[in-house]
Order: structure tokens, then C-alpha cells, then sequence
């Protein structure tokens, strides 16, 4: 099945950060996009929390155990963005009027974020500057049901424009979602573990071209294959 946003960029600059309590913010500086950190006190939601399975839990530990020599990194993931975040990203990419009252984004949820624990997606990216690919555990919670006992695709696909969206980002700086293409392969079951891999295929310009599968814990069973089209952001151009 092909799902194709090439009608409408979609923002693409999620609420992940790094380490540490410091989370990524767009600054404008000349012809470039470069990134600052800033310190948030949100909760991190990357991390363990009773309502991940034991195998989430288990590949959750073995991966943190691939980060203690520093070829892997976690990346944290928040709920919400903040007003300076976003008055750095409207500076950067909007002339005139923006979309969204500084008041509305104090309120506004990243979207695979704003479910209660266990009801949405529980999940956390894992990064590798060497092998230049994200790795993502998630489980799929029951407010996420297509048909009866499976999750639905739009999810599935909310998920992988995420996650390789943080891939490009991570490649090439600000970004939005210009095409996504999904095929699923097999139906996924509601609160079961899976594993998305990203890699990045190509780079021509601004343009980013990366790519995912999701499998089974086991490796056994391909759920779903994704490839987006990304387009790197440049201030002083405006979105609208």
C-alpha cells in the first residue's frame, strides 16, 4: 500500500533531544541552521515506565548496554516544545504571521506523545554516528487498534515519519516530511514489541532520502517497509 504526502510538507521537528536534560533548538545564524541545547525539566519519556512490556524492557537494557562505550546514544524524547523553542524556529522559517498563539504551544502535546502511558506508543530511539542509523524499540498501546486486535496502520506510519524524520534531522539539521512511501507487509498485533531500523540512502542537495522496516523482536517477521523524502530547512525562507 503507497501513502504519499507529497501534497503538503509536513514540520518534522520533533520533540527529541540529547542527553543529559538538554533538548535540540533551531537558531537562525546567517545562511545556516545550526542547534543549540537548552534545559528542560519535562519529563523524559524514553525511558522505562510499568506499562512497557518485559521484551520492550529487555531490548530497552541491551541497547543502554551498547551505549556505555559510546557507539550508541539514547535519544530523549519530550512531550512538549517550549516557547523559546518555538520563537527560535517562527524567527528562523516565518516572515509575518505564524500559525500558532505562543499561548497555544504552552498547551500543545507532540502527537505520539499525548497519549497516557500504556494507551499510545511507548518507545525509545537508540542513535549510532558510526553505523549512521536509528534503531527504535516500541509497543503499540490499545488506543491504537485498526482492526480488531491489530494497530492501525495510520500509527504504524505516525511512528516511521518520526523516527525517520530524527534520522534526517540528525543527518542534515531541520527538516520536514515531503513524501512517504509504506508498504505493509503483514498486520501488526495491538501491545506486541517491534523494531524499526533506519538508514540513510542518499543525500542530493537538500533533499534526504532514508529509509525503515519494522520487524518482529525476533527478526522473523517484517511488518511494515517505509522510505521518506525529506527537505532541509533554510532560514530566511519562509514556510508560509
Amino acid at each position: 500500500m503507497l501513502r504519499s504526502c507529497a501534497a503538503r510538507l509536513r514540520p518534522l521537528l520533533v520533540a527529541h533531544g540529547r542527553p543529559g536534560g538538554a533538548r535540540l533548538t533551531v537558531r537562525d545564524r546567517g545562511s545556516e541552521s545550526t542547534f543549540s541545547f537548552e534545559e528542560v525539566t519535562q519529563k523524559d519519556h524514553a525511558l522505562p515506565k510499568p506499562s512497557w512490556s518485559k521484551d520492550l524492557r529487555l531490548l530497552f537494557d541491551q541497547f543502554m548496554k551498547k551505549c556505555e562505550d559510546g557507539s550508541w546514544e539514547r535519544l530523549p524524547s519530550y512531550s512538549r516544545h517550549s516557547v523559546q523553542r518555538f520563537q527560535n524556529f517562527t524567527k528562523a522559517f516565518f516572515s509575518g504571521s505564524i500559525p500558532v498563539k505562543e499561548e497555544q504551544i504552552s498547551q500543545a502535546k507532540f502527537f505520539p506523545r499525548s497519549f497516557e502511558d500504556g494507551l499510545g506508543f511507548e518507545y525509545a530511539m537508540f542513535w549510532s554516528k558510526d553505523e549512521k542509523r536509528i534503531v527504535c524499540l516500541f509497543q503499540g498501546g490499545l488506543y491504537l487498534q485498526g482492526i480488531p486486535g491489530f494497530l492501525h496502520g495510520g500509527a504504524l506510519v505516525t511512528l516511521i515519519d518520526t523516527t525517520l524524520g530524527m534520522h534526517a534531522m540528525l543527518a542534515g539539521g531541520a527538516v520536514m516530511t515531503a513524501n512517504l512511501s509504506i508498504n505493509f507487509k503483514r498486520p501488526m498485533p495491538l501491545c506486541s514489541v517491534g523494531v524499526i531500523n533506519t538508514q540513510l540512502d542518499k543525500i542530493e542537495g537538500r533533499k534526504l532520502f532514508v529509509s525503515c522496516n519494522i520487524q518482529s523482536v525476533d527478526e522473523k517477521t517484517v511488518y511494515t517497509e517505509g522510505t521518506g523524502l525529506f527537505i532541509k530547512l533554510e532560514p530566511g525562507k519562509t514556510l508560509v
